[in-house]
């Protein structure tokens, strides 16, 4: 009996392992969810449900073709998962997101006895990072030492990040310290640890330790500082990388786009692009094609840009946002509208972020009808619900055309409370048409509103002392004063030579502010030869009109726009970037500067670009 009993399980065995390997086999291949549930079925009906490898195979998958709702489901029917089936499903919800679901799962598992491995460990740590959750992150690091994990060294680069993304850094150093080898992959978890916290200088010095950097290493510097506004720096940074013959991947190249389109640092952007026609291994991809766009449309060179996206083979809904929002920025509405059709044409569909542009395009080219008619397609055609930005444009459209009353209307009958940016654009369109009876209405909601910054109480001010209301306009600055918020620095900048040249109002730290100021005062004589007169409304304090003309004439856009013109040849453009919007004067006395000196101005200001030619403006003095 023992000779007919024994080979009936071994074949039961052998058809198991064999049916393991098919099953295994086609999950491995399965492209899409839609091939996961026939297959799913038949391991039912076979009776391999419980199989551990299978469902292994089976969660990780679920997880990330299907959803971490089905691969949850199918784990709640295991029998008794192990630490690799755990560890599958807490990985699929650190995926998706799902970060609380992942860690109370592994502490679902302590409870049942199942003891961790360093692969669990190291998902659960990634969750408790991204969630903050500092009590239970420090639970998981105290049971990988008792397991004698902790010097493990995937999960002491997942501790470090998680202690420096709860910002316990004194934690995450001595982590780091306690390390026998403190390299280059270590020390950038440290770095971007501190620059995820704005601790640049920290960040810095920790930096300037490593060594031997790689090119991950001073990215990760670069990248940290352009999130925390330190441009200058990022470039700083980029040209050493150069000078230690580290070369740089798309995602630094990227990193480096990003500061020259915020410093309006065209000529280093040039190189940045003729660097990537050089090495080959940098594709005009998405990502790369993308951020040239951006560089050029911020920087001033929107047919630069335009070439670019003529260029690229394959283009996204981003690529296109990009363009069109680039596009709407210097005025070129028609051309912005085009490339929208065009986009829907090839069967791209447009985004909440794709019809802010498309309606700041209509809004800088005055196109009412067209603007009101994309606003009610949003939602329409595509099933967008209108924001607070689309709202705005709309407003600002109206305002722009001098339906003035229409665009009040159309923000009391909005369906969501209208904020201060939306106001101010309102408030501003009554300042330029001179409406001052709505304007003080919407200068009253204003003042009730609650959250204004120093630019809407600016405007205020302004809106006050144009009609002559000094004692209201000396209330709005008394008000300032009292709530502690000062108004922002008017700041330019210049790029001559690969430099920024920064100025402020009536700034004296420039090495050249002789020949500056010489060159102001030369244009001011020609100016008022000219018959220019200043707009002396402009200044918010009642004062004498000499006084404010002193005060206009120092301006920081004044005093880059002298710089161009005595440290660049003449009849090259002259780019200029300003942190606020430029006032009447100033955006007058350009105008004849270019039309005097024969010279193309750019000046790129919060909202806008302006091209100033032959006494004209692409705004066409609307902004």
């Amino acid at each position: 009996s023992t000779s007919t009993s024994n080979p009936s399980p071994k074949v039961s065995i052998s058809n198991s392992t064999q049916r393991r390997k098919e099953f295994v086999s086609l999950l491995k291949n399965c492209k899409d969810a839609n091939q996961i549930l026939p297959i799913h079925a038949k391991i039912i009906r076979t009776g391999h449900d419980q199989d551990p490898f299978i469902l292994f195979e089976l969660l990780r998958l679920s997880s990330t073709l299907s959803s971490v709702n089905y691969a949850s489901t199918i784990f709640q029917l295991v029998h008794n998962p192990n630490v690799f089936l755990y560890t599958a499903l807490i990985d699929g919800f650190v995926s998706a997101g799902s970060y609380s679901d992942g860690i109370s799962l592994y502490f679902q598992m302590i409870n049942r006895f199942i003891v961790p491995d360093k692969y669990v460990i190291t998902s659960v740590l990634k969750a408790c990072g991204s969630r903050f959750a500092l009590r239970e992150g420090k639970e998981v690091h105290c049971q990988a030492s008792k397991l004698g994990l902790s010097s493990n060294r995937s999960i002491t680069m997942k501790l470090m990040e998680f202690y420096g993304k709860c910002g316990e850094f004194d934690d995450a150093r001595k982590v780091f310290d306690k390390m026998t080898e403190r390299d280059v992959v270590a020390s950038t978890i440290v770095i971007n640890c501190f620059l995820d916290h704005g601790l640049v200088e920290q960040a810095i010095e920790v930096f300037d330790r490593v060594r031997v950097k790689d090119t991950v290493c001073w990215t990760a510097m670069i990248d940290g500082l352009v999130r925390n506004g330190e441009m200058n720096m990022a470039l700083e940074m980029f040209r050493e990388m150069q000078k230690e013959n580290m070369r740089p991947n798309e995602v630094t190249i990227v990193c480096v786009l990003s500061a020259c389109s915020q410093l309006g640092a065209l000529e280093l952007g040039r190189w940045v692009h003729s660097y990537i026609g050089k090495h080959h291994r940098i594709e005009l991809n998405h990502f790369v094609g993308g951020a040239l766009i951006s560089m050029y449309s911020r920087c001033g060179d929107i047919d630069e840009a335009e070439r670019i996206f003529a260029m690229m083979k394959e283009r996204n809904v981003i690529t296109y946002n990009l363009m069109i929002s680039g596009l709407a920025m210097h005025g070129k509405s028609i051309q912005a509208i085009e490339i929208f059709r065009g986009m829907i044409k090839q069967g791209l569909l447009p985004t909440s972020v794709t019809f802010v542009a498309i309606l700041n395009a209509c809004s800088h080219g005055g196109l009412v009808n067209l603007g009101l008619e994309m606003f009610h397609s949003m939602s329409r055609d595509y099933g967008i619900p209108p924001q607070i930005e689309h709202y705005g444009c709309i407003v600002d459209l109206l305002g722009r055309v001098g339906h003035l009353k229409e665009a009040y209307n159309f923000i009391q009958n909005m369906e969501i409370a209208p904020d201060h940016v939306m106001l101010g654009s309102l408030l501003s369109a009554c300042k330029i048409h001179g409406n001052f009876e709505l304007g003080e209405q919407v200068a009253r909601i204003l003042m009730n509103h609650g959250v204004v910054d120093s630019g809407t109480y600016v405007l205020l001010a302004n809106v006050y002392a144009s009609s002559g209301k000094w004692k209201e306009a000396a209330q709005i600055r008394a008000k300032m004063k009292e709530g502690g918020i000062q108004k922002e620095p008017g700041c330019s900048s210049i790029e001559v030579n690969n430099e920024i040249h920064e100025f402020l109002l009536g700034d004296l730290r420039h090495p050249q502010k002789e020949k500056i100021y010489n060159k102001l005062e030369e244009l001011n004589q020609v100016l008022k030869e000219a018959g220019h007169i200043p707009a002396t409304d402009a200044v918010l304090h009642d004062i004498e009109d000499w006084e404010k003309e002193q005060a206009l004439a120092i301006h920081s856009e004044r005093l880059a726009i002298c710089y161009g013109l005595i440290s660049t040849k003449p009849c090259t453009t002259i780019r200029v970037v300003k942190n606020l919007r430029v006032c009447d004067d100033c955006h007058s006395m350009i105008k004849h500067i270019a039309k005097i000196t024969g010279r193309k101005i750019v000046v790129r200001d919060r909202k806008r670009f302006h091209h100033f030619e032959n006494g004209n403006c692409s705004c066409g003095d609307y902004w």
